[in-house]
């Protein structure tokens, strides 16, 4: 595109500032060759800042060296809030080879590139988010122009930039088609990693929050929702992708995404450290910063001034500093355990955030660590705090579920009821008689209990039975069940369809477990058990009566005796 404004062809001597008495002279000619397929603009072109922002091309370009240029040096900020950066450089191409100049940020306002074609006349491009990015010359994240097809003689090019509210600080440079397309296509091999991530992070999020009633789970869904929708902005992906041609909102999620992402950061690290145990103030001064935070975005939203923008950025940064004393807090309690695991999980993003955030103070410029740092940072914290959360959640789970199924299960050992043994052994009875197969049943009972309890007291004894019931619950297969059925017997049910042989096995197996010494015990104790085992249907038995019929069977069964299995009934 070509952009012509005003007329004449010279600046009007009244604002040319006295250094325009000595310019700094065109550097040397670049020279494009397969040899070095990027080339930095840095020392190698020169600036000028337009105070009024309205010079034309025409009037630059016959104001030639009166205009006071200066050497473009790296790193170099510029404030061109209502002026217009003009850049200018030469470049001759060796070959036939395709190049292109390309300035390496998203969010740049506007951007016009120009050079004299092979008949003289002016070829202007344009980009920037004052068009939709499909409407650019080379659509992509970044401002990216074409040389001249010109190979063998030297070509001067203009940029001329306008970007408000943050200083101009973006590196500028040359590639060569190959270059060119393999850096893009490396980053967007990344960044689609990095937002397939966040999409499933907060996908399973999500769930986790519905089908567990996980308040931390939802708020960690919205943090990583909010952060990759940030970044959608920031990265220029969205503008690319999804918002093409909403300008006007292109122009303000820029600004106004990251500062939304913060806010929900610092809502998640309130949800998981909960300051309000230790200090309602503090509960009430984190959620005063939140709302402040996004007072901010929202007046920068309106305002859309530097200053607005500057307080976005400070109030962002003392977000963080919270979130580190938020977390220190928890840790110096000591009272949640994978506290240290969810600070491992928020450092990446805490320093790399820096680096932004930084940019948008205009303390650097801009660079890999601006653009991608935070990206980075979120891709190692995305998968350690969902990791945290989990075993946070499991452990209040449990804790749950152990509540809930004292009403099942015995408290102590956590094997099933007598009660709810006597359904299910009723429920395999009538399958088994109608399916025409055998079930079994194990009546099993410590022998030595009573000298244990002697011996080392109630604790320990308490233990073995612990002990007793994970033994039985390794003999058992996942559709049996185990069960206390008196102080220290217990009964074993083995679905069917069950032989003889494999039930005397599953006897003998549970016999020798007990008789390994365990860890919980004091040394050299074992359990002694003894084991009373029936093929189940047998006469006309039903739950209750084939249940008393083992257990008589094994509470007769002498302590000292040598014979520790019984078959009742083959």
């Amino acid at each position: 595109m070509l952009w012509l404004c005003g007329a004449g062809n010279a600046l009007p001597q009244d604002v040319l500032p006295a250094a325009a008495l000595h310019p700094v002279s065109p550097p040397a000619v670049i020279v494009l060759a397969p040899e070095q397929p990027v080339i930095s603009l840095d020392r190698r072109s020169r600036y000028w800042l337009d105070l009024t922002e309205i010079r034309t091309i025409d009037q630059v370009e016959a104001a030639g060296d009166t205009v006071p240029w200066g050497l473009r040096d790296p790193g170099r900020s510029y404030d061109i809030d209502g002026k217009a950066l003009w850049i200018q450089f030469d470049a001759v191409g060796a070959g036939a080879q395709r190049w292109f100049v390309q300035l390496a940020s998203s969010g740049i306002d506007r951007v016009q590139f120009f050079y004299r074609g092979a008949d003289g006349h002016w070829v202007g491009q344009e980009a920037g988010d004052t068009k939709p990015v499909s409407q650019w010359p080379l659509p992509g994240r970044f401002p990216t122009f074409e040389l001249s097809p010109d190979a063998g003689k030297p070509v001067r090019y203009w940029l001329r930039i306008e970007h408000q509210r943050v200083d101009f600080a973006t590196p500028i440079a040359i590639y060569d088609q190959s270059a060119l397309l393999a850096t893009r296509e490396r980053e967007q091999f990344l960044l689609g990693a990095y937002f397939g991530l966040a999409a499933l992070i907060a996908l399973v999020a999500t769930a986790n929050a519905v089908a567990y009633r996980d308040r931390s789970f939802g708020v960690y869904a919205v943090y990583v929702i909010a952060l990759a929708a940030g970044q959608l902005a920031y990265l220029g992906v969205g503008a690319q992708h999804l918002w093409d041609q909403w300008l006007r909102w292109n122009e303000a999620a820029t600004f106004l995404l990251p500062g939304i992402s913060s806010a929900a950061a610092l809502w998640f690290a309130r949800a998981v450290t909960e300051p309000a145990r230790y200090s309602k103030a503090l509960d009430v001064a984190v959620w005063g910063l939140i709302a402040a935070l996004l007072s901010a975005v929202a007046m920068d939203t309106v305002l859309m001034s530097r200053i607005s923008f500057s307080l976005v950025m400070v109030l962002i940064l003392v977000a963080l500093v919270v979130v580190v004393g938020l977390i220190l807090l928890v840790w110096i309690h000591g009272e949640d355990p994978y506290i240290r695991l969810i600070a491992l999980g928020f450092l990446p993003v805490l320093v790399m955030s820096l680096f932004p955030i930084a940019r948008g103070l205009n303390l650097i410029p801009a660079s890999g660590w601006t653009r991608y740092g935070l990206s980075l940072g979120a891709v190692v914290e995305m998968p350690i705090l969902f990791y945290a959360l989990s075993l946070r959640g499991s452990r209040r789970r449990e804790a749950q579920v152990r509540t809930a199924a004292l009403s099942h299960n015995d408290p102590l050992t956590g094997l099933a009821h007598n009660r709810t043994l006597l359904q299910r052994l009723d429920s395999a009875i009538v399958r088994a008689r109608g399916l025409k197969h055998a079930c079994a049943l194990l009546a099993v009972k410590i022998s030595n209990f009573d000298a244990i309890v002697a011996e080392f007291g109630r604790e320990t004894a308490d233990r073995a039975l612990v002990v007793a019931a994970s033994l039985l619950r390794h003999a058992i297969s996942d559709v049996d069940l185990a069960a206390r059925v008196g102080e220290h017997e217990f009964a074993l049910l083995l679905e069917g369809p069950m032989t003889t042989e494999t039930a005397i096995s599953r006897a003998q197996q549970v016999v020798a477990s007990g008789l390994r010494s365990p860890d919980a015990l004091p040394p050299g104790t074992t359990l002694r058990f003894h084991v009373t085992v029936a093929l189940l249907p047998d006469r006309d038995l039903d739950a209750a009566g084939g249940l008393k019929w083992l257990l008589d069977g094994v509470k007769a069964m002498p302590p000292d005796s040598r014979k520790l299995i019984r078959p009742l009934n083959f």
